[in-house]
């Protein structure tokens, strides 16, 4: 068979078979389509079917043709973390910044060390820490990755369980978002490079020149023109990012960061991230999981998942109960508050993608990271759903 019906074959696999897992085992309730997406290319990669099926794996996810799903993935992923990085409301944090950088920082914080201390112990054996990193790069990229908070897929799930137009939703969206600015930040950090520093400044010097001249321009030219202008601009600081060494997927944070939302419809907004996690979204999913490897660590990996997501859960719910006690919040306020927050899958994953890239996490490190993101945010749901049920005068309160 030709590439192209191989590649074919391929994307009606990514596509039928978790939109079946979906719909007919409904599993919306623990389960959203993006997270049965993220486990079936799991199932798909080399792991579970390259390891019991290798002819078939091999003949489907050929070099070429996972070169093809790269490729589309890589696009369509930067489309959608420079929605993110749009969709920050920076405005309404400065307003309530006094609770707002008390919530993000203890529901960033308080993880952020537990996962540190998680990776301080991984960091003593084998066959965790990347070929490229310094002990100090890895153990915060795995703190990082405990405290990490999925914005998009926080929206999608306070869409869902409708209270992302209420007053608790908009409180959960200015810490989320606060945290969204850190997290970069921090890989950024991580990123950094002292051989090619002298680029990372230079490119971070022309950005903030290119940043006052494009928000100059787009108040100066029509709605459907800044669509086009806009990716225009992703992919210019995509390529300057990852030019300098900071990877493109920062890149594409901070081009969607320097803009505002009110420049774009927000119905045109909503739609946009919903057709990307549709039709592009999945493939990214899929080649996601095509990295990851049981074999590399066997129960050891699953043993570090589990470390990783109760460090995860436990320094979230500890953050905001924290939070709580500091801003005097109800009873149980506290703790509803870090369920929303534990939302990882698709961020946390795109930051694990980042550091296995730079070689800075291993391919196990990498699993076990992704199963922690799709451990924590499938308990979202089930958890938080029987306590809005109990506290709806503190869904419609206004703070």
């Amino acid at each position: 068979m030709s590439t192209s019906e191989i590649f074919l074959i391929a994307m009606l696999i990514i596509f039928t078979g978790p939109y079946l897992i979906w719909r007919l085992g409904r599993t919306e309730y623990f389960a959203p389509l993006v997270i049965v997406q993220i486990i079936t290319g799991v199932l798909l990669g080399p792991g579970v079917l390259g390891a019991h099926y290798p002819d078939y794996y091999h003949f489907v996810f050929s070099e070429p043709v996972i070169q093809s799903l790269s490729a589309i993935a890589q696009w369509g992923v930067m489309l959608f973390v420079w929605i993110a990085g749009i969709e920050l409301d920076l405005r309404e944090a400065w307003t309530h910044r006094r609770e707002s950088s008390i919530t993000a920082g203890l529901a960033l914080g308080v993880p952020l060390v537990f996962g540190g201390v998680a990776g301080i112990g991984m960091a003593m054996y084998p066959g965790w820490v990347g070929a490229q990193a310094v002990t100090w790069q890895f153990v915060l990229g795995i703190g990082m990755s405990c405290a990490v908070t999925s914005l998009p897929i926080l929206i999608l799930l306070m869409e869902k369980l409708r209270i992302f137009r209420q007053p608790i939703g908009q409180r959960i969206l200015r810490y989320a978002s606060l945290d969204d600015i850190l997290i970069w930040g921090v890989l950024a950090f991580i990123l950094l490079d002292w051989e090619r520093v002298g680029r990372q400044v230079a490119f971070l010097a022309l950005f903030g020149v290119a940043s006052a001249a494009i928000r100059w321009l787009m108040v100066r030219i029509p709605e459907p023109d800044r669509w086009y202008v806009g990716i225009i601009w992703l992919a210019a600081c995509g390529l300057g990012a990852d030019w300098c060494g900071l990877h493109y997927m920062v890149g594409a944070f901070i081009a969607g960061a320097v803009m505002d939302s009110h420049w774009f419809d927000q119905a045109d907004m909503d739609s946009l991230r919903h057709k990307l996690l549709m039709v592009v979204m999945p493939v990214y999913f899929l080649s996601t999981g095509l990295r990851t490897n049981f074999e590399a660590g066997g129960v050891a990996v699953f043993i570090a998942a589990a470390v990783l997501l109760a460090a995860a859960v436990s320094g979230k719910l500890i953050g905001t109960h924290i939070a709580g006690r500091i801003l005097q919040w109800q009873p149980g306020e506290g703790s509803l508050i870090g369920w929303m927050l534990q939302t990882k899958a698709l961020i946390m994953i795109v930051f694990a993608n980042v550091l296995l890239d730079k070689a800075l996490i291993t391919n196990a490190a990498f699993t076990a990271l992704l199963l922690m993101a799709v451990g924590s945010t499938m308990l979202t749901v089930p958890i938080v759903t029987p306590k809005l049920a109990r506290m709806k005068e503190i869904v419609f309160r206004n703070r």
